[in-house]
């Protein structure tokens, strides 16, 4: 599979995804879901897959879902490289699915680092420690 740098899609795309990225938000149903779901607007990579939206994405009366158990089933199989498929066993242990150990954060570059290590602290509840670049 060809990885998709964020930035790298159309307009349409683009703006679909941000569409598609509220939505997720607004029908999250508690804290590590929209700690997920957010971590995945920011990761885009992931979410701009086909694949993983087909796996992710329940349709419902109010709406699309995320349906994180729908896409656990399919993590193996959706084309994504190890860096991606790293950051998504890791997003999956925010809402409870799949047993990963934290040494799995050895495989990810600095973008998706800060993005997990963000999606953390609000899932922690926490809003005052600042993720960025050490001086």
């Amino acid at each position: 599979m060809t990885t998709t740098e964020p930035g790298a899609e159309g307009p349409t795309e683009e703006v679909e995804l941000q569409a598609l990225g509220e939505q997720l938000l607004r029908t999250a149903k508690s804290s590590p879901a929209r700690a997920a779901v957010q971590a995945l607007i920011g990761e885009h990579t992931i979410l701009s897959a086909p694949a993983v939206r087909q796996a992710l994405i329940l349709h419902t009366d109010d709406g699309e879902m995320a349906h994180f158990e729908g896409l656990a089933g399919h993590q193996y199989s959706l084309g994504l490289d190890k860096q991606q498929r790293c950051f998504l066993e890791l997003v999956l242990s925010m809402v409870g699915i799949g047993m990963i150990t934290l040494a799995v954060v050895q495989n990810l570059d600095d973008r998706r680092l800060a993005l997990l290590l963000r999606a953390t602290l609000q899932l922690a509840g926490n809003e005052t420690l600042a993720v960025g670049t050490r001086l």
